[in-house]
């Protein structure tokens, strides 16, 4: 009888655990399949010294391509079948390296549409680490995740299940480590743990019950067989004398089978792997790769089956570490290839020192040793390939990825050397290793603008994040723009009104204004600047909204300098309302500064929106890792600080009453000749900063540095009070109230607009619907004086009515159409009279 005929006659009557199980007294006990599944062996470990040795999973004992994939792709099925079609198709399968990287592969194609990813033990130059776990048991502990995708990891409410696959769950340490890792940086509601074989004892079993209840997630387990291992007392110090006395016994003799008399050749076989297809799931594998390989395995298989040996019938396809998946397809094409006169296995190398022992009731015959071929990351070390040498094989394809094809594997002590000592013919077919798109550099980020060049003001009194668009054509008439905006067919970010000329007789009123109001604005221009360096200096970063906060904030700079000989950042930055703020410029300034040092400064409140929208801008772009994507929250504070405060929404203010800011009174001729905002697709695009016009045109109209020139002049005057009141802030409640939200929500139903938006609270709100919008009608606080007298001419221009009204938190609120169409104004273009 040949030495084959006895092995496989021995395996109808000896489990390859005998051998363990009578010398250590280790008991394994479990389903009818479990034995056939299973075998034991002894390895020199400090934390375990016995080894369950699968037969289904193709590291250590050579098994069909067909049945390895097959228990795998079972194993998803039962997962897809679990979840359901639509939660399979959002799952995402997480393997275990090195030992179940195949495996989990194989889960990942019997879901048939869920990404692939398993951890790693070799660190990749350029790859962001996204997480990493221990393994408590393990000759090599550490695993990294990198996948390509930050993403594909993501978790949250609407987060997708993560299925995690090993080959055995023996104490749950690992998934538990696992699942504790990433559930606290993305936590979601579901997880499976899929494993060939449940082993753990009932004690293991409550303590995942109870990490489920405790982290508030379902937990679900699917295996193939389950059972115990019963350890006797002393098992582990009893395991290392065994293995220390047969190393002892073996020194000596040759740690390998008899080798064949000359070495086979070794010949390389081109296998034309398709280059859009990864070697695996260390960085991601996606459905799409997956279809992409099974279209290309049978050309593959076609290949290696033309490179053997005419007489060859017994093949072995032997894997590399963590290169499980791509050996194992290529084994269950070439099966199919060569068809059923031939004998195909599949089996890989491993990192794991296990004791080889020649005996039938022993999982582990035989092994060979040669030296790591992959430059790893822990140094150089011996690997392992068992039950290879004298299993009869006429050829072996030994399949590595293309880093691991080095001088080192081809040294004389090398893997096919090894290999070549011990059949007939051996094939090295090399898959081409993945290397991740890097992460794009990000763009060049364009430098700010500034004045002469773009706008009036001094170059060092603010630098402009944002793009010079002052060529191209952007103003619409203010009826048009009212109505494609109020009809959903445009946002009002993607055009400008007509800058409003102002007449004679409103600039004269302008200066009336600024002379009467100058010392009231500058006490709240000081105020919030005293209040903003005692919170959040020494040195704050002042960073206006565009474009009605950056004459407050060249005013904030202009205090600090004179007051406190400080010379402060400040930049202008767009935001928008309903589409968020300026990405592009923030990440310019967490380049260019501590975000925590930014303050953002704006000119008032109306009812908070743009609070509101600030501080969820400010969120998504925290959530979002800021400008590298995934490093974690970036530090830039939400919170606005004012000059005033009516509507009660920012905690950070000069005054809380609503009167007239002259800058409000008009629009780029008082904010150094600069448009309001502008973002469009077809002219920002994501590296660029927000757009804006330079209206140098206007130049002759251009108040700006006689607005700021008649408020610094009055800064020593209201010194002495600015330090009263900024003392009495700093120990005040300042929390907001939010009362002019209120107000807003109950005019809009009471005059039966029922939206928000199109209710404008405060002088300066009133201001610019005035100047830019269709207005309906003013409501006035009744009793309201001199902050008025502009608002009021600008409504007799436009024919606008003014209502006057008690109970008004406001001076006033400036009411736009709300079912504003061209017909809804005269052949004037003023807007309808009455309701």
């Amino acid at each position: 009888m040949s030495g084959r005929a006895r092995r496989e006659e021995a395996v109808d009557v000896v489990w390859s655990g005998d051998w363990v199980a009578e010398r250590l007294g280790v008991a394994l006990e479990g389903d009818g399949e479990l034995h056939e599944l299973l075998g034991l062996a002894l390895r020199r470990n400090p934390k375990r010294a016995h080894l369950l040795v699968s037969n289904v999973l193709g590291k250590h004992v050579p098994q069909k391509p067909s049945i390895v994939y097959g228990a795998g792709y079972g194993l998803g099925e039962r997962v897809r079948a679990l979840l359901g079609a639509e939660e399979a198709r959002r799952a995402v399968v997480l393997g275990y390296a090195e030992t179940a990287t195949g495996l989990g592969h194989a889960v990942a194609d019997g879901l048939r549409d869920a990404p692939y990813l398993h951890s790693t033990r070799r660190p990749v130059a350029g790859v962001a680490q996204a997480g990493g776990f221990e393994e408590a048991h393990s000759h090599a502990t550490s695993h990294l995740l990198l996948p390509e995708d930050p993403e594909l990891l993501a978790g949250g409410a609407e987060a997708s299940t993560l299925v995690l696959v090993d080959d055995e769950f023996s104490t749950g340490n690992t998934v538990l480590n696992t699942i504790r890792a990433l559930h606290e940086t993305h936590p979601r509601e579901r997880y499976v743990i899929v494993a060939l074989v449940d082993m753990r004892s009932a004690g293991d079993r409550d303590r995942l019950t109870a990490f489920a209840a405790e982290i508030g997630a379902r937990v679900d387990l699917v295996t193939r067989s389950s059972g115990t291992v019963t350890l006797p007392e002393g098992v582990l110090e009893r395991g290392q004398a065994l293995v220390a006395a047969q190393e002892a016994e073996q020194a000596g003799r040759a740690d390998e089978t008899v080798a064949a008399s000359a070495p086979a050749p070794v010949t390389r076989v081109a296998l034309d792997w398709p280059a859009e297809v990864p070697d695996g799931g260390r960085h991601g594998f996606t459905p799409a790769h997956r279809a992409a390989l099974e279209a290309a395995l049978p050309g593959m298989a076609e290949r290696i089956a033309g490179a053997l040996d005419s007489d060859v019938r017994r093949v072995l396809v032997l894997g590399f570490e963590e290169l499980m998946y791509a050996p194992l397809r290529l084994g269950t094409a070439l099966e199919a290839a060569m068809g059923s006169g031939a004998e195909v296995r599949y089996s890989t190398t491993t990192r794991s020192p296990v004791l080889a022992v020649d005996d039938p009731g022993y999982a582990i015959r035989t092994r060979l040793v040669f030296p790591a071929h992959d430059d790893p990351a822990d140094g150089p070390g011996d690997r392992y390939a068992y039950n290879v040498a004298g299993a009869g094989f006429d050829a072996v394809v030994a399949v590595v990825d293309s880093i691991a094809d080095t001088p080192e594997l081809h040294a004389p002590d090398g893997l096919p050397a090894r290999l070549a000592a011990h059949t007939g013919q051996v094939l090295l077919a090399v898959v081409p290793s993945y290397t991740p798109t890097p992460l794009q550099e990000p763009a060049v980020l364009p430098e700010p603008l500034r004045g002469p060049d773009f706008s009036s003001y001094a170059p060092e009194d603010v630098g402009w994040l944002l793009q010079d668009l002052s060529d191209t054509e952007l103003e619409a008439p203010t009826e048009e723009r009212e109505e494609a905006i109020q009809s959903g067919g445009a946002h009002y970010a993607e055009s400008l009104p007509v800058e409003y000329q102002p007449s004679a007789e409103y600039q004269a009123l302008f200066a009336a204004a600024l002379d009467a109001s100058a010392a009231r604005i500058a006490r709240a221009v000081g105020t919030v600047t005293e209040t903003v360096l005692a919170e959040r200096g020494p040195r704050p970063v002042l960073v206006s909204l565009a474009r009605a906060g950056t004459p407050v904030g060249v005013l904030m700079r202009h205090w600090a300098r004179h007051r406190h000989g400080l010379d402060l950042p400040h930049y202008a930055i767009s935001i928008v309302r309903g589409r968020g703020i300026d990405a592009t410029a923030l990440r310019w300034l967490a380049a260019h500064h501590d975000p925590a040092d930014v303050v953002f400064v704006d000119g008032w409140t109306g009812k908070g929106a743009i609070t509101r929208e600030l501080a969820a801008a400010i969120e998504e772009f925290e959530a979002s890792g800021g400008p590298g994507g995934s490093a974690g929250p970036v530090g830039f504070d939400p919170e606005i600080a004012v000059l005033a405060d009516p509507g009660g929404c920012v905690r950070t203010y000069g005054t809380r009453e609503d009167f007239l800011i002259p800058s409000a009174c008009l629009n780029s001729t008082v904010s150094g000749l600069i448009s309001r905002t502008v973002l469009r697709a077809d002219l920002v695009g994501p590296d660029d900063f927000h757009g804006a016009k330079f209206y140098r045109e206007l130049a002759d109209s251009d108040v700006s540095g006689d607005f700021l020139a008649a408020v610094t002049a009055r800064f020593d005057e209201v010194a002495d009070q600015v330090g009263a009141e900024t003392k009495e802030l700093l120990a005040a409640d300042r929390a907001p109230t939010w009362e002019g939200w209120a107000a807003v929500e109950r005019i809009s139903e009471e005059y039966g607009i029922h939206d928000v938006n199109l209710v404008k609270p405060g002088v300066g709100e009133t201001t610019r619907v005035l100047l830019r919008r269709v207005p309906w009608k003013i409501l006035a606080k009744r009793g309201a004086g001199t902050d008025l007298t502009h608002i009021r001419l600008l409504a007799e221009q436009r024919g606008v009515p003014v209502e006057e009204v008690d109970d008004l938190p406001y001076s006033c609120v400036g009411l736009i159409h709300p079912r504003f169409t061209r017909g809804a104004t005269g052949a004037d273009g003023k807007a309808v009279q009455g309701a």
